[in-house]
């Protein structure tokens, strides 16, 4: 799926095909459907335009060249056939008369200003669950049949939720319910859907929302008619079933950012998979790109197949074998197969060199001559593969897997998060009237010399060359993210501590006795942009520290000559 919006999305209350331009905003009709969706869409396979957009609802969802692909319906511009639409459009590929998929893709312009409920959530979620602004996700639900009165006879179509969001479980849910009755009433059923969902509640994390579509609702994190116990998370011991005796490996790859191709038999498997690899990391934030269904139509396939730079950071979820010869010189290639048993547990890919990787007739195995730099976990296999023989539940099984991926990651990053808190300056070191300290810098050698009195060994009891993996982490994109992202919430704490230590300052007026015009500005200037900040929810402050330095600038600013008082405050 390649992006569907352009600059600036915009909603209006409409019927199909009455477009009727409207600014997005909180209030505004259609925003609680953008609190969800970007928009819906419905993409035939015309035999003479190739893949084609034929609906988009809301109607005046604003598209871009790019992302609908020039010379289809929806474009700009005029036919030109000889170049081929983006990747969000060719779901004709699907191996099965209805199969389901998510896909992600880049944006092809800029959207328009996110309303406060959009910066409420990506407020209280986790960093792998915000908004992506640079990406959209795509869910569809492609339908392939037999119809005579077509000229090649069959009838393929797909339905398309497209959103900003990765909430893969209820998504799909979601697609499961509606797209069966789409493609049997068509557009006003389509309408109706989309109208209920602008009545859902916003999302908000930690709650539990019941969201009610088509008579049926869906009830995130608590039993209901259709259970979700979370919207995003997969089920991780059935896609990774092929891959269980490698997923140490996996997951050595993926917090390295290395590229990886995942070639699978159908674009249901190749996006489960590369949405498992990177749920694998969490709680880190995946900074790679990904793309859990990639073509060669879509617009960065020159890009990533070029031989001339090595490859990108990114993961791809592929179907056609043609990529194994296009991909060859890619470092890792994993190919799967259809799920075959072997004894109590699948058939598990087995590890091969790159120079092994043939075309088309490549067998299923994981293609890399990259070492592991932990030792594999023999016991976790072991565990699992009792709970296979006992017939233990799939979600026991997943939340055992999940829970030894999710202590992994926390046993390498904890150093790393006590290291990088030693650099904030101490609370003391803080006062009022002078420019706050700065944080120290993150020093490489220093960090890993720590390591022998506090490395993962306190938390995990898995033996291998950590210090190998933390000096290749460090110049990988995910490491560049980490320390981005904590270095700015530790900014952001530095100027509340900075705020909160102005606002219970007595001496405020003492402090300005001897202090030029200039520095007083300069103050008030200062509080202002502080307090700009704490209201944004960016720096976090309680509300009587925001009272109290609102009084702080009334009171200087009283203090000041006429003129300049009615410069800083004008009427």
């Amino acid at each position: 799926m390649d992006a569907l919006s352009g600059a600036g999305p915009r909603r209006a209350r409409g019927r199909l095909g009455a477009a009727s331009p409207g600014a997005r905003a909180a209030g505004a009709p259609w925003a609680r459907f953008s609190a969800w969706l970007e928009c819906v869409c419905v993409v035939t396979f015309d035999l003479e335009l190739g893949q084609a957009l034929e609906l988009v609802y809301p109607s005046d969802f604003r598209l871009t060249d790019k992302e609908v692909g020039p010379g289809l319906p929806g474009s700009s511009r005029g036919p030109d056939l000889s170049r081929p639409s983006p990747g969000f459009l060719c779901f004709r590929k699907a191996a099965s008369a209805t199969c389901p998929f998510p896909t992600r893709t880049q944006c092809g312009g800029q959207r328009s200003p996110w309303h406060a409920e959009d910066r409420r959530y990506d407020s209280g979620a986790p960093v792998s669950l915000q908004r992506e602004p640079a990406h959209y996700f795509g869910y569809v639900y492609f339908r392939q049949v037999k119809d005579s009165s077509v000229k090649r006879g069959y009838f393929q179509k797909s339905l398309v939720l497209v959103s900003r969001l990765p909430f893969v479980r209820l998504f799909q849910a979601l697609l499961s319910l509606i797209a069966p009755e789409y493609f049997d009433k068509l557009a006003p059923c389509l309408e109706a859907v989309c109208n209920e969902i602008d009545q859902w509640p916003a999302p908000v994390p930690g709650q539990t929302l019941n969201l009610p579509v088509m008579g049926v609702v869906l009830q995130n994190l608590l039993p209901a008619p259709v259970v979700l116990t979370s919207v995003h998370e997969l089920d991780l011991f059935r896609c990774f079933q092929p891959v269980l005796t490698h997923v140490q490996t996996l997951w050595e790859l993926m917090l390295l950012g290395e590229p990886l191709v995942v070639l699978a038999p159908s674009p249901a498997m190749s996006s489960e998979m590369v949405l498992a690899l990177i749920s694998c990391l969490q709680p880190l934030k995946f900074c790679c790109d990904y793309r859990p269904y990639f073509t060669i139509h879509d617009s960065e396939f020159k890009e990533f197949t070029t031989r001339t730079q090595a490859p990108p950071n990114v993961v791809l979820g592929v179907t056609n074998p043609f990529f194994i010869k296009t991909l060859q010189h890619w470092p890792h290639i994993l190919r799967v197969g259809e799920p075959k048993m072997s004894g109590d547990l699948p058939k598990q890919v087995k590890l091969k060199k790159p120079s092994r990787l043939k075309t088309l007739d490549t067998k299923p195995g994981l293609y890399t001559a990259y070492s592991a730099h932990l030792h594999r976990d023999k016991a976790l296999l072991k565990r699992l593969l009792k709970g296979l023989q006992k017939k233990r539940p799939w979600d026991t099984q997943t939340a055992l897997l999940r829970r030894h991926l999710l202590e992994l990651t926390q046993s390498f990053i904890i150093p790393l998060e006590h290291y990088m808190a030693s650099l904030m300056p101490l609370q003391k070191s803080i006062t009022p009237w002078k420019t706050p300290p700065q944080i120290r810098p993150f020093r490489q050698d220093d960090f890993l010399r720590s390591l022998e009195h506090a490395g993962p060994q306190l938390t995990c009891i898995l033996k291998g060359d950590w210090l190998g993996l933390y000096r290749r982490f460090f110049k990988s994109p995910h490491f560049d993210g980490w320390y981005r992202q904590r270095y700015k919430e530790m900014a952001h704490k530095l100027e509340a501590l900075h705020l909160e230590a102005i606002c219970e300052a007595q001496n405020i007026e003492a402090w300005m006795k001897d202090k030029s015009e200039v520095e007083v500005v300069d103050l008030v200037l200062k509080l202002r942009e502080k307090l700009v900040q704490a209201q944004g929810h960016q720096l976090p402050v309680k509300e009587a520290t925001l009272r109290q330095a609102q009084l702080y600038i009334e009171t200087v600013i009283g203090s000041l000559p006429k003129d300049l008082q009615a410069v800083l405050c004008p009427p």
